[in-house]
């Protein structure tokens, strides 16, 4: 196998979303040449999964600086910086467009199978950083191809491995067999068949984050429309309820954000939802007509839900990634000197320090994992996150690391500090409910700083 000179190379990077696109711009930008290679048909096939989902950053929080710079010339206006836009807005008004303007360095229907160095597996030592990587590519014609690239940049995201319902990691017990019933997006009521799918059902929502806002919010609209009487969310939380569990509120920097958490809130108060805490799902059964049963780790059963909603994070794809040296925390997969500033278990404040290529850099010189997948399991990620990332990892790949190195950002606080931990002791979740002495599960309406019922 005969590498060409690595200086001579394009930058791989993989995925052509928010955070693959600004990398690419960045390149140009800096005189370098991008690579995309985007496993969908078009720019931000995944964004578009979830085109109906607002975003609760504004069209000047979403927009990259460099992308705005390249698509400028093509006469693209930028949308009012204001506004909200939807997922679909986005992908249609703004990145595809920039994937546009870079032209035939975006490849569509490429997926990654494998990186790695020229000649080197991850054993081998010897002249390592020299060698360019090799990327393997499967493309949809069936076609296989072998790339080479000076650095790589991994923008593929988490959209594509959600978490299970499985409180332990693992998906419950008879939880496949129940996909007919179980989705792990936020569902498009707009749509006529998902509609049809929720209205005047039973469902349960797993889940404590903006998704599972969007859900019960969602449900609750449903419920009280026409074509929704009888429409009712049951909101299973694996934690007890604590001031924070509504998200920031009015306290949130990025009002949308802060909204979701109220719009669950009233979901809850106005009785369209019943709140489940402590709840850890262990299996999935059915009933005699078909409905589903979640049983808890502890064995306390469910009543029958008509459909679930699995909003319980994402997790990255490593696997095509063997056999380059990466260096990721044990515990959110994501790289270790980002790590402690993301971790859940040590804090639940959800703002995170502007961060770098110091903080993505590995063991493996030249690869860098960024947007959605650099956070590996944590939750709160935002665009202008990872653009700022995008920025100073090709300013690295540049040589200008006093770029690099140079923070340029000042990210929304969350308005939520409410202490360690992603797991509450029994004890802690019964005093939170306020007792603990049925052997029911305690199904609760709860409005903040209003004693919860345990149900007794």
């Amino acid at each position: 196998m005969n590498a060409p000179a690595t200086t001579e190379l394009p930058v791989v990077v993989i995925g052509a979303g928010p955070a693959g696109l600004a990398a690419a711009a960045h390149l140009v930008d800096r005189g370098l040449t991008p690579l995309v290679l985007e496993a969908g048909p078009v720019a931000a096939a995944a964004v578009r999964e979830w085109a109906h989902v607002r975003l609760f950053s504004t069209w000047g929080e979403v927009v990259d600086p460099a992308a705005e710079k390249l698509l400028a010339p093509t006469g693209w206006v930028k949308p009012d910086a204001a506004g909200y836009p939807s997922g679909g807005d986005w992908a249609e008004q703004y990145l595809q467009p920039l994937a546009d303007v870079l032209g035939d360095q975006v490849r569509f229907g490429a997926t990654v199978t494998g990186v790695s160095r020229a000649g080197r597996d991850r054993i081998v030592d010897a002249d390592r950083d020299a060698q360019p990587f090799v990327v393997h590519v499967a493309h949809a014609d069936g076609r296989e191809e072998r790339l080479f690239a000076r650095a790589v940049i991994d923008a593929s995201g988490t959209w594509t491995t959600p978490g299970p319902a499985g409180a332990s990691g693992l998906p419950a017990l008879g939880e496949k067999s129940a996909s007919d019933r179980i989705t792990y997006r936020v569902p498009d009521l707009k749509d006529p068949a998902v509609r049809a799918r929720y209205a005047g059902k039973h469902t349960a929502v797993i889940g404590s984050g903006a998704s599972a806002f969007t859900a019960l919010a969602s449900l609750a609209d449903l419920a009280t429309s026409d074509d929704g009487t009888g429409t009712k969310a049951l909101w299973i939380l694996r934690r007890g309820i604590s001031g924070s569990t509504f998200g920031g509120g009015t306290a949130d920097q990025l009002p949308a954000r802060g909204a979701l958490g109220l719009a669950a809130k009233a979901a809850v108060d106005d009785g369209h939802a019943d709140a489940v805490t402590g709840f850890r799902t262990d299996a999935v059964e059915r009933d005699a007509d078909g409905r589903l049963v979640l049983v808890g780790e502890d064995g306390r059963r469910l009543d029958p839900v008509d459909e679930v909603i699995v909003l319980t994070g994402f997790r990255p794809d490593l696997s095509f990634l063997s056999e380059v040296r990466l260096g990721l925390d044990e515990r959110l997969q994501a790289p270790t000197a980002l790590a402690p500033l993301i971790d859940p278990n040590q804090h639940s404040c959800g703002t995170v320090y502007p961060h770098g290529v110091n903080e993505l850099s590995h063991p493996e010189k030249d690869v860098y994992l960024v947007g959605m997948k650099s956070y590996g399991r944590a939750p709160t990620f935002l665009a202008m996150t990872g653009y700022e990332q995008v920025r100073s990892i090709t300013a690295a790949i540049a040589g200008d690391q006093e770029a690099a190195e140079r923070v340029e950002l000042t990210l929304p606080e969350t308005g939520v500090c409410g202490g360690a931990g992603l797991f509450d002791a029994p004890e802690a979740a019964q005093d939170a409910e306020g007792g603990g002495c049925c052997a029911a599960p305690a199904t609760l309406r709860i409005g903040i700083g209003v004693p919860a019922s345990s149900g007794c």
